[in-house]
């Protein structure tokens, strides 16, 4: 781009006003998905049946939502390391490390994979099932609170437009 091409192109009106840029809907999704995940993990925090240790960790942000993503995609009855990447969008290396660490906390542990004896699979431990209920309780806390907080009906509407967005319909 040519110095005065820059310059006109900085020029634009259509430039000029920047507050598209903190104003997107991918933004706000962003903040708002963040947003949501930050008061689960403080819910969390402060559940009776998660275990003490968790609840320290969770209290001082040491649990990220990124671990979240190990609860949100292992399966009940376990499953594989490159499954479980797959489902929560990670490469499979980041989401060995976030299981290595949860492992370390005993939410989940590795097994021999029933099917394929050369292959291992994750599963959650009694400790990491009461974490999952109290995840259960806080995203149910959590949706209740944007609930209150925007109105039952734009609640609706946005958790049916999110639910169509992700699956892909409307031609985008």
């Amino acid at each position: 781009m040519s110095e005065n091409s820059h310059s006109n192109a900085l020029s634009s009106p259509a430039l000029q006003d920047e507050r598209w840029r903190q104003t997107h809907l991918g933004r706000l999704l962003g903040h708002a998905m963040r947003r949501f995940d930050e008061r689960v993990l403080h819910l969390m925090a402060g559940n009776e049946g998660v275990p003490l240790a968790l609840a320290n960790l969770a209290s001082r942000d040491q649990i990220s939502a990124a671990h979240v993503h190990i609860t949100r995609h292992l399966a009940l009855d376990g499953s594989r390391l490159t499954d479980l990447a797959r489902a929560a969008g990670m490469s499979k290396q980041a989401m060995g490390d976030l299981v290595d660490q949860c492992a370390a906390w005993g939410l989940v542990q590795r097994e021999p994979d029933p099917l394929d004896a050369r292959a291992r699979r994750v599963v959650f431990t009694p400790v990491g099932l009461a974490w999952l209920q109290a995840f259960k309780e806080a995203v149910a806390q959590a949706e209740a609170e944007f609930r209150t907080e925007v109105g039952k009906d734009v609640a609706t509407v946005v958790a049916l437009g999110l639910e169509v967005y992700a699956a892909g319909a409307g031609g985008g």
